[in-house]
């Protein structure tokens, strides 16, 4: 643990804090509260909690996230991946650790954010690797699909169980569908519209970003004067007013046995999405976005949820672009959006009784729309057929079997791709090319070679995935010719040696010394030389060490090297 993940980034950011960023910063907390509200109520919805519940969710978790955060423009709070991932974990709770539903929400905020706390702690924030990007497309499409799909009912009134005809709710489907028409023109008409009656584009921004809160306002407004609510509309009802309190959850070993996995793959998740959209925002202003110092601040956010008695939150992608786009400059424009919330929470949550779920499901599948990513299926395809492979088999896992299983299968795939690559390095065999002292690939390039050298170039670290792979292609090699006196590997792109390949290296310079032949290396860096050093490995080498694959090829061929000596690597 070092002191570094334990600094406060806003205290810097407030060093410099002055009147126009502090302008700039207000306004685009205003905005993002106003799409925060709706969106807050929905996701809670969502996560099968009561609506207030978002709100309590995107109050404190996003002070300390302002507080800790190193991105100055992602907006933490509750999201649709979070929790759609929590309803799915939460579902057999009960009848498993005694918890309820809510306790078990609160609980799951606390691991996830113990979790994603130690691993900053600990500098663990390479852990974000081992989801490929196409895993996580994959994964974050189907997951928006099945959130869509699950807020059809809500959105129609119809029931599942019965047919679509018998149990179509007539008014819910008008306020539902007429909801989702409204949203989806606001996002992408209504600042055209604006600005075809004379409104500047700023004016038709600001508008556009308020259509979800007027979406609230209007479809509350029509089950209150028509009394909607007496004909079937289902509404949220009586929502507690004031600040939440704060909450220890309750711990039993059977509750953690049981969401330790769904609390792990919700923080890696949450973390992969929050530092992707964190780090994309911050290359936009040359700032620069701490992985570990993320994973410290969202694992303290999460905390944080759980003392006011919320579930799992993370950065959201649409709440974090609005915010950017508004112009925030700094983390203060989180704290003010916190405050804007917790006033909603005191004095507005009277007038959401009469509030629609068929609206706030609406809201849902508007703003889970831009996760379905059809164009990186596409991408993929034309790139990449393996990680095109991984990506639909992770979308199929989700959709079929739910989302922990579509999580754990992106990791396995991500996991097992990348032994795929590394197992079967590139190899080249490599010439001189005339009057240089540069060496290419003997198959792309007209080079010099000498029948009694191969020299091949291994483009990546030798581990203990690939060392067989490495051994196969000499012997494959080697069958072709007959007059072969020396192997050199170049080992400009040798990083590592692990001691799986320290032993296949041994194994194969026995070999080929009993074929007579002698095996070198040449460019070794100095930490996989101080490495093999360290092991007595060059005690036994049959052959050389080079300085560069010139030196080897020049006095591997008998020619004099004039000036040119070997250094001694120990005082390089």
């Amino acid at each position: 643990m070092t002191f570094s993940a334990l600094n406060l980034p806003l205290l810097r950011q407030a060093q410099h804090y002055s009147y126009e960023p502090f302008k700039q910063d207000l306004v685009a907390s205003v905005i993002v509260a106003v799409m925060l509200i709706p969106q807050s109520l929905a996701y809670s919805m969502l996560a099968g909690l009561p609506p207030v519940v978002g709100l309590y969710a995107s109050i404190l978790p996003l002070l300390i996230y302002a507080l800790l955060g190193s991105s100055r423009t992602l907006s933490v709070g509750p999201v649709a991946i979070a929790s759609l991932m929590t309803a799915s974990a939460l579902g057999e709770l009960g009848a498993t650790t005694g918890l309820s539903y809510a306790q078990g929400a609160v609980l799951l905020a606390l691991m996830s954010g113990c979790i994603m706390l130690l691993l900053g702690l600990f500098r663990f924030g390479f852990v974000s690797n081992f989801l490929s990007h196409s895993v996580v497309a994959g994964f974050i499409s189907a997951s928006g699909l099945l959130i869509a799909l699950g807020q059809l009912p809500s959105v129609s009134g119809f029931n599942l169980s019965e047919s679509i005809s018998a149990s179509i709710h007539l008014q819910t489907l008008c306020i539902g569908g007429g909801g989702l028409v409204f949203l989806v023109w606001s996002r992408h008409s209504v600042q055209s519209t604006f600005m075809s009656i004379g409104l500047s584009q700023a004016n038709s921004q600001l508008l556009t970003k308020l259509a979800p809160l007027l979406g609230v306002l209007l479809s509350t407004a029509l089950v209150y004067f028509l009394a909607l609510d007496q004909s079937g509309v289902k509404i949220v009802g009586v929502v507690p007013v004031g600040l939440p309190s704060f909450v220890l959850p309750e711990i039993s070993i059977l509750a953690l046995e049981s969401l330790f996995i769904p609390a792990l793959l919700i923080s890696l998740i949450g973390y992969v999405e929050s530092y992707s959209v964190g780090k994309t925002l911050g290359s936009k202003r040359q700032q620069k976005v701490d992985g570990n110092q993320e994973l410290v601040a969202l694992g303290a956010a999460n905390i944080a949820s759980s003392m006011v008695g919320a579930f799992p939150v993370t950065g959201g992608f649409s709440r974090s672009v609005v915010n950017f786009d508004a112009g925030a400059r700094t983390q203060f424009a989180s704290i003010f959006t916190a405050l804007i919330i917790a006033l909603a929470a005191i004095f507005l949550t009277p007038y959401l009784y009469y509030l629609p779920k068929a609206m706030l499901a609406a809201t849902i599948i508007v703003a889970v729309l831009s996760l379905l990513d059809i164009a990186s299926f596409k991408k993929t395809w034309r790139h990449s057929k393996s990680d095109f492979l991984a990506m639909s088999v992770t979308v199929s896992v989700t959709l079929i079997i739910g989302v922990e299983a579509g999580v754990a299968c992106g990791v396995i795939v991500s996991i097992l791709l990348h032994l795929y690559y590394t197992s079967k390095p590139h190899i080249a065999e490599v010439g001189l090319v005339p009057d240089t002292q540069h060496f290419r690939n003997i198959k792309n390039y007209t080079v010099e070679t000498n029948p009694r050298v191969i020299s091949l170039r291994v483009d990546e670290s030798l581990l203990f995935s690939n060392v067989s792979y490495l051994q196969d292609y000499v012997d494959q090699r080697l069958l072709k010719v007959d007059q072969v006196e020396h192997i050199v590997l170049v080992a400009t792109a040798i990083n590592t040696i692990d001691y799986s390949a320290l032993e296949m290296l041994e194994e194969l310079d026995r070999g080929l010394q009993k074929r007579g032949i002698k095996l070198h290396f040449s460019e070794l860096k100095i930490p996989v030389y101080d490495c093999l050093q360290r092991s007595d490995f060059f005690t036994h080498l049959s052959g050389q060490l080079f300085f560069s694959q010139y030196q080897a090829h020049t006095e591997l061929a008998g020619k004099s090297m004039g000036s040119i000596k070997l250094p001694d690597y120990q005082h390089t």
